[in-house]
This record gives C-alpha cells, structure tokens and sequence, in this order.
C-alpha cells in the first residue's frame, strides 16, 4: 500500500469576504498574530510526516510564493545586525519543506482546483487541506488523523466536524450508513448545505481530506454543478459509487478563518497561548468587557 506522503493546499480563491485587503493580499496570507494563516497549514502537514506540498495559486498570489522562498537581501541583513532569533524564524520553514506550486488559470471551484494537481499527486493516496481552515489537533495534527484511518480502511477520508443543528445549512453534511459513536464512519453520501429537516446527520465537512488518486477519473469528467463550478463534492459521490468512503470526526479546534469572526477568535486564542501576549492580550480583554 503506498502511504500518504503529499498535500494539496487550494489557495487561488479571490478571498472576497475579507475585501478589501484581499483585492492585493492572498487571503491565506492574513496573519494570526505575527504567522500566515497557510503558515500554520503547511506545518500541519509536515507534522503529520508530509514529505512533498502542492499549494494552488492564481496570478495574484505571489505574495504566498515569495514566502516560502529565501529573501536573501533579509538575511544578510539580520546576520549584519547579530539578530540571529529573527534569522531563524525566517529561514527555519524554507529548510524543512519541499514545497511545490501550480497556477489554476481559471476559478472554477474546488473541484477544478484538486484536478490542477493531478499531475503532481499521480498514483498515490493524497491530503486535501483547505486555507480556510485551521486546525488545533488534540493529540496529534488533525490531517494526520485522517491519515491514520485511510492506513486503517485504504479509502478516501473526509474530515469532518459535529455541528448543531441550526448550523447544518452551512455544510456539506456526510450520511453514515449506520450511526455509531465512532469517530470512524462508513458513509454512502454527502448533502450540500441541506435544511435541519433534510440533513442525514451532524457531522459536517470540514476542510480536511485524504483521497485515493481515483478521485480523478471523476474530476476530469465532472460537469459544472452548483455556481456553475466543478464541485468536488459531486465527484465524490461519484466515486462512492465504485470506492468505499469515510468520514472522521476529527479530535482538535477548528477555527474558520474565512470569517471574520473566526479570523478574530483564532487571533485571540492563538494570542492566548503565547508566553510573550498571554496576560497583556488578559488584561485587555478584561478592560474591553467592563
């Protein structure tokens, strides 16, 4: 069985929530604190033993490209200056990852974007990691989760989330064949941003994948769905038709940074966690809510 050992990382969307930073800054480039949001993704996959990255840009994204390149000129700037800590921050990534990028000419959803890595995924097993989620796994990193039950099944993986029911509209909500309190669950489809009364379950899409490359056959037939793009969720039920599928609930925090309020909840909690911010960032919130 060969292991998962890519990610794919779609990041050529327009990011129009966050206009109008987003009209000259890749949405994936928004800082939770001092860090990129892609930052903390791509670390995600070489947590969970990543060893090759594909991220998906368009042409206005080269902000993503340049860094994780060497700047060069920055260096030798901090080196001429003994700032040896900054050094390292900037330097530590680029070292660690092999990090690969491929323009998607056209936008035309997600589907299309998972196709433009065809060619660099081939015959393996693959991640899927949306920009627009961020996790904080529990134990280990949540795609590393997913891998560990595609090991377990040899089937494409959806990460997936429990929501209440008011948020169920919101989704892509899997239907398990039999409902069981694993976190591991056989499903026989998936409903778009179904109604309370439509949805097969609570457990919802959540940005996280890991597929079987037969993903493909679908994807290059797939016709224009919903918003007249090429839905991945559509060669997904196609592919459900010839593959087993699951869904598992991951073990970690997930924080929507393609809202504003998650993007401001991540920036509090990462803010939280740190040594250097934690009581400055408690004293100001305590002054705020007086």
């Amino acid at each position: 069985m060969k292991k998962v050992r890519k990610a794919v990382i779609p990041a050529a969307g327009y990011g129009t929530r966050f206009l109008p930073v987003t009209k000259s800054s890749a949405k994936e480039m928004l800082p939770i604190i001092d860090t990129p949001t892609i930052d903390y993704i791509v670390r995600e996959a070489l947590d969970s033993g990543i060893e090759e990255i594909l991220i998906i840009v368009s042409s206005n994204k080269n902000s993503i490209v340049d860094y994780f390149d060497r700047n060069f000129e920055l260096e030798s700037q901090l080196k001429e200056k003994n700032k040896l800590a900054e050094l390292a921050i900037i330097t530590e990534l680029p070292k660690r990852v092999n990090i690969h990028f491929v323009r998607q000419q056209e936008q035309l959803g997600l589907g299309h974007a998972v196709l433009c890595a065809k060619s660099f995924v081939g015959d393996e097993p693959f991640a899927l990691m949306l920009g627009d989620d961020l996790y904080v796994g529990k134990d280990k990193p949540v795609i590393k989760q997913l891998i560990e039950a595609y090991n377990d099944t040899k089937s494409s993986i959806i990460g997936t989330l429990k929501v209440e029911d008011s948020e169920v509209n919101k989704y892509g909500i899997v239907s398990p064949i039999s409902l069981s309190s694993n976190r591991l669950l056989e499903i026989n489809g998936v409903t778009e941003k179904p109604s309370i009364e439509e949805a097969p379950s609570n457990l919802a899409a959540g940005g996280r994948y890991v597929l079987t490359p037969g993903i493909f056959n679908y994807l290059e037939t797939q016709t224009r769905g919903k918003g007249n793009e090429i839905q991945l969720t559509d060669s997904l039920l196609r592919l459900l038709k010839t593959e087993k599928v699951y869904s598992y609930e991951v073990d970690g925090d997930r924080y929507d940074i393609g809202s504003k309020i998650g993007f401001i909840t991540a920036t509090i909690d990462f803010a939280l966690k740190r040594d250097d911010l934690h009581d400055n960032v408690m004293d100001l919130l305590k002054r705020k809510v007086k």
